[in-house]
């Protein structure tokens, strides 16, 4: 094949990888954001990450075949807990993988290409500042209701990663000091409550508290899903709803927090929660505004990412088209 070596040329792609709790994902993107190809695979993030990494390769080949021109300029990966500087995932939370993951080193030998390294939350961020519903923003959060929580920070034009490169864990925040137990070993965790998990255990406790019927009663726990619970608001489900008014308090209260800190222009939310639509856009909107300091109040917008599944390759691409900009070289 023949090989692509600039910025410039239409055809130009990069490699992104989204490894998420549920699903990894891995795309050919081109500077402009069109996705040539995909392949997605179960993370089964509970198996050793020695299991993992021949179905990884598995998953490059599948993308080396689907495209003729499969040739990369680099890699881009979005990853839980992934650090720029250390090129590991260090202890990331939904997985059991142990305390440091050498993803970036792992990643740069299944394909011998530059591998640029953020968390997940933080390609998200890049992705929706480049390609999505941030596109022309300068400062902004993004919110990433999953399984946990996971968040990015642009400030300036620019992502705040910090000191390790682990900056924006807004998902473990505190709610509650003697809240519910977090994955990650801390009690009242925010990602406990304003998550796909959060609303799901919400759920679970209005049904022990209350006594008026409501359909998400005949779910068992592992059944229940974000959709389910959307679905029976929507239907105008009494608990439901409650769930969604309660998950957008605590939600909105922590958002308005983040704004004394940062000043952001917008919030973009997505993930699986976020397909709930008004039913959590609108009490959250409500949240907020209430408990912004008198200035901040209506200068501050939630708007929703427009990213299908499939999308989330963008944050990564975002991510490795703009250190290529840069001049920089990867790991």
């Amino acid at each position: 094949m023949d090989s692509i070596r600039t910025l410039e040329d239409p055809e130009a792609t990069v490699l992104a990888l989204d490894i998420g709790g549920t699903y990894t994902k891995a795309g050919l993107v081109s500077r402009s954001g069109e996705i040539r190809h995909v392949a997605v695979m179960d993370t089964a993030s509970g198996d050793p990450f020695e299991q993992y990494v021949p179905r990884l390769a598995e998953l490059f080949d599948r993308l080396r075949k689907a495209s003729e021109k499969a040739d990369p300029l680099a890699m881009g990966v979005g990853a839980p807990n992934a650090s720029s500087q250390s090129g590991m995932m260090e202890t990331p939370p939904n997985f059991q993988w142990g305390d440091r993951i050498p993803i970036a080193n792992t990643c740069s030998k299944l394909w011998e290409l530059p591998v640029f390294l953020t968390n997940d939350a933080n390609a998200a961020a890049l992705g929706e500042g480049r390609f999505g519903a941030a596109r022309g923003l300068t400062d902004f959060v993004t919110l990433t209701l999953g399984t946990g929580l996971g968040s990015g920070i642009v400030s300036g034009g620019r992502l705040l990663t910090g000191a390790n490169g682990l900056a924006g864990e807004l998902g473990h925040i505190n709610v509650f000091p003697e809240g519910r137990q977090c994955n990650c070993g801390l009690k009242g965790c925010l990602e406990t409550y304003a998550s796909v998990t959060g609303i799901r255990r919400t759920v679970f406790e209005l049904i022990a508290n209350r006594r008026e019927p409501s359909v998400l009663e005949h779910y068992a726990f592992e059944e229940l899903t974000g959709r389910i619970i959307s679905e029976a608001a929507n239907e105008g489900d009494a608990l439901a709803l409650e769930a969604f008014d309660y998950t957008a308090g605590i939600l909105g209260t922590k958002m308005a927090d983040t704004v004394a800190h940062l000043d952001p222009e917008a919030f973009v939310i997505s993930g699986g929660l976020s397909q709930a639509g008004a039913i959590l856009l609108e009490p959250l909107k409500r949240a907020l505004e209430e408990r912004l300091f008198p200035v901040y109040r209506g200068r501050v917008r939630v708007l929703m990412s427009s990213y299908t599944s499939e999308q989330a390759v963008l944050g990564p691409a975002a991510l490795a088209w703009e250190k290529l900009e840069e001049g920089l070289g990867g790991r």
